[in-house]
C-alpha cells in the first residue's frame, strides 16, 4: 500500500488494553501528532489517522485492526483561524467526526467566546472541541447527516451561499453511508 493512499485513510482498531495507548504514545517521535478517539457508543472501538496508526507499526503497538474509512468521505468547515491553526492537523479533526460517527465537522467558535451564535442551555450533544497547538481551543459541530448541516450551519450563518454550498457538498448524505465499523 502506498504512502499517499495510507494517509487518506482512518483506522477503526481495538486494543488489549487502553492503557498501552498512552504508554506508546510517550514512546513515539516528537515530531509526531498521534491521536485516537473513543468511538462514541461502543465498548472500546477507537479509530485514528494515518499517521498515529504508522506509528503504532513502527513500535510495535498491538492493536487489532477492524476497517478503514476514507477520509475524503468526511468534510470539514474551518473558520479563518482554524484553518490558520489547523490546516496541519486535517485528518486528527476527521477521526474526531469518526469518533461521533459523524459525516461532517464544522468549527463554530472559539472557547471563551461571549456570543458563538448557537444556544447550548439544551446541553452540549452534537458539539466538540479541539485544542491546537498554538494554544486555541475551537468549537466544533459534527454532523451526522448533510441536512443536519444544511439546516443547522444555514440557520447560523443566515444562509451565506458559501456556507450553505459547503454543506450541500459533503461527500456523504448520513452516516449510514461510512462504509466501516460502527
Amino acid at each position: 500500500m502506498s504512502r499517499r493512499r495510507l494517509m487518506n485513510r482512518l483506522s477503526y482498531f481495538t486494543i488489549e488494553d487502553e492503557s498501552m495507548l498512552a504508554e506508546a504514545f510517550a514512546e513515539f517521535d516528537e515530531d509526531i501528532f498521534a491521536v485516537t478517539y473513543k468511538v462514541e457508543g461502543t465498548e472500546g472501538v477507537f479509530v485514528t489517522t494515518a499517521e498515529t496508526r504508522e506509528a503504532m507499526d513502527r513500535n510495535d503497538v498491538a492493536y487489532n485492526l477492524l476497517a478503514e474509512e476514507d477520509s475524503n468521505n468526511i468534510a470539514v468547515y474551518h473558520t479563518i483561524l482554524s484553518k490558520e491553526e489547523l490546516a496541519d492537523y486535517e485528518d486528527a479533526i476527521k477521526a474526531l467526526a469518526l469518533a461521533y460517527k459523524s459525516v461532517a465537522i464544522a468549527c463554530i467558535g472559539v472557547n471563551g467566546e461571549t456570543d458563538l451564535g448557537f444556544d447550548l442551555s439544551d446541553g452540549a450533544e452534537g458539539y466538540t472541541y479541539f485544542t491546537a497547538p498554538a494554544g486555541h481551543t475551537f468549537i466544533w459541530r459534527v454532523f451526522a447527516t448533510r441536512d443536519d448541516a444544511l439546516d443547522f450551519l444555514g440557520k447560523l450563518s443566515l444562509n451565506d451561499k458559501h456556507v450553505v454550498d459547503w454543506a450541500k457538498s459533503i461527500p456523504l448524505a448520513s452516516s449510514d453511508e461510512l462504509i466501516s465499523y460502527h
